[in-house]
């Protein structure tokens, strides 16, 4: 951890006060340095109250993603195994993708996360646009090398979902639901979409990228999307802690990973089935120019959905455009 980082990681431990000589000693630099970082923080929108009895307060909070609290909320009780170990945070950028992307080209190992205040291109699955408007949500992708075959990496996607499904519970206490493949609704509305990108050979994966945006204080959508997308806000009614909630997920996703790691995936895809929406459901799946009806009967072992035609034949999905059918 940065000196930062270390810095909010002791204030945030100690509520009622902290020392810089306690600081300065747990650190081992100056307590000149540290009323130099103190100073630096409160510019970056920290209010810190300086008292010659409880010394150093954390006393609020600014309403952005700064990759230095990130890191000191994510590694207290415990630092993470793999995702989170490095974050970076842009003001903007053209995608989240697009950055991991050219840092997994540059070797850069896994668990990296890339968070955007906005997005200039921001995208979803089959080629959509995704509204990123600034502070207002988490647009945000992660660097995963994980050891798996590249039709296993479905298995990333249903992870993900069951993850960010507990989180949002934890954070805004609402209990979302999952529509295959990348999905969140509340409502019936998209809360969190899930893009999965996959660099592979025939039978190996270099490297996949999970981008994921969560719809988190919005309360106005563009016309094209007010009557099927929605907020945690709008559904909490009240304006939820963006940096929580990151860590939160960050917290989840690295959970789950680990879980898929160790195998085998029947613990993740069971949690994944209580909580969606799809299973059991009537679905239309377009797949390119092919159309699949029939009604949606369980995950296979690779996290494929399997779906059973209305002309008896039980399909494996790997992807396209699910619909819900009434």
């Amino acid at each position: 951890m940065t000196t930062d980082a270390k810095i909010l990681s002791a204030l945030r431990s100690n509520p009622d006060g902290v020392s810089g000589a306690d600081l300065a000693e747990q650190l081992a630099i100056s307590r000149a340095a540290i009323w130099a970082r103190m100073d630096d923080l409160r510019k970056a929108g920290y209010e810190i109250e300086a008292t010659p009895h409880s010394g150093y307060r954390l006393v609020n909070e600014p309403d952005a993603l700064i990759a230095d609290d990130l890191i000191a909320r994510l590694h207290s009780p415990k630092p993470p195994k793999i995702i989170g170990r490095d974050i970076r945070v842009f003001e903007e950028t053209t995608s989240t993708n697009d950055v991991i992307e050219k840092l997994a080209r540059d070797g850069v190992m896994e668990g990296a996360v890339v968070f955007a205040e906005s997005q200039t291109k921001g995208r979803g699955r089959l080629g959509r646009q995704w509204s990123s408007p600034t502070r207002q949500g988490l647009w945000f992708s992660i660097l995963l090398r994980p050891k798996l075959s590249p039709q296993e990496t479905t298995q990333l996607t249903v992870a993900s979902a069951t993850a960010l499904r507990r989180a949002i519970k934890t954070v805004a206490g609402l209990s979302a639901e999952i529509k295959w493949p990348n999905d969140l609704l509340l409502g019936g509305k998209k809360v969190v979409g899930i893009l999965t990108e996959m660099s592979a050979e025939v039978d190996r994966v270099r490297h996949v990228i999970l981008g994921i945006g969560v719809d988190v204080n919005q309360t106005e959508f563009p016309p094209e999307l007010r009557a099927i997308a929605t907020s945690l806000k709008a559904e909490a009614g009240e304006e939820i802690c963006r940096a929580e909630l990151a860590v939160e997920i960050l917290r989840e996703l690295d959970f789950d990973y680990a879980r898929i790691g160790a195998g085998p995936f029947a613990a993740v895809a069971d949690e994944w089935e209580a909580g969606c929406a799809t299973i059991g459901r009537n679905v239309s799946v377009q797949m390119g120019s092919r159309l699949i009806r029939g009604r949606a009967e369980a995950l296979d072992d690779d996290g494929a959905l399997l779906v059973r035609t209305e002309h008896g034949h039980l399909e494996r999905v790997i992807g396209g455009d699910v619909t819900l059918e009434k």
